[in-house]
């Protein structure tokens, strides 16, 4: 298993609208996707490009989104996650397992259209750290 390239940086967020606004204006941002439902995920995402990754916007959509816990705790929103580029998620998802891990769930379709997984914050030095299967370019 080979880690590969961050790929984003999940930031929550009480109202993706706001945060849109913030990195345009203050942040200077000029390549901003348009917000779109995950309905699967629970969350309406935006992508935030910049140089070398992106920010991925996630604010709950409707009220069984995981992202409730998370506002709950910080209700300003705030780094959520970590992503990271893997080149096949099944061989992450085992060779994490067999370190111990706690990997939560199993492998669903991500806001990249690729399948991603979560690994635990406890087992990962306190970071929720995603893995997204590569997308094939």
């Amino acid at each position: 298993m080979k880690l590969g390239r961050l790929n984003h940086v999940g930031v929550a967020t009480p109202l993706i609208t706001d945060s849109i606004a913030f990195y345009r204006d203050t942040m200077s941002a000029t390549a901003i996707g348009e917000p779109f439902d995950l309905p699967a995920q629970g969350v309406k995402v935006c992508f935030v490009d910049t140089p070398n990754t992106q920010i991925e916007l996630i604010e709950p959509l409707g009220e069984g989104s995981p992202i409730h816990g998370f506002l709950a705790k910080h209700p300003g929103g705030g780094q959520h996650h970590l992503c990271y580029e893997v080149e096949d998620i099944l061989i992450a998802k085992t060779w994490f397992e067999g370190r111990g891990v706690r990997v939560l769930g199993e492998p669903r379709i991500g806001a990249h259209g690729t399948l991603v997984l979560f690994l635990h914050p406890k087992d990962t030095g306190g970071v929720l750290t995603e893995l997204m299967e590569a997308p094939q370019h």
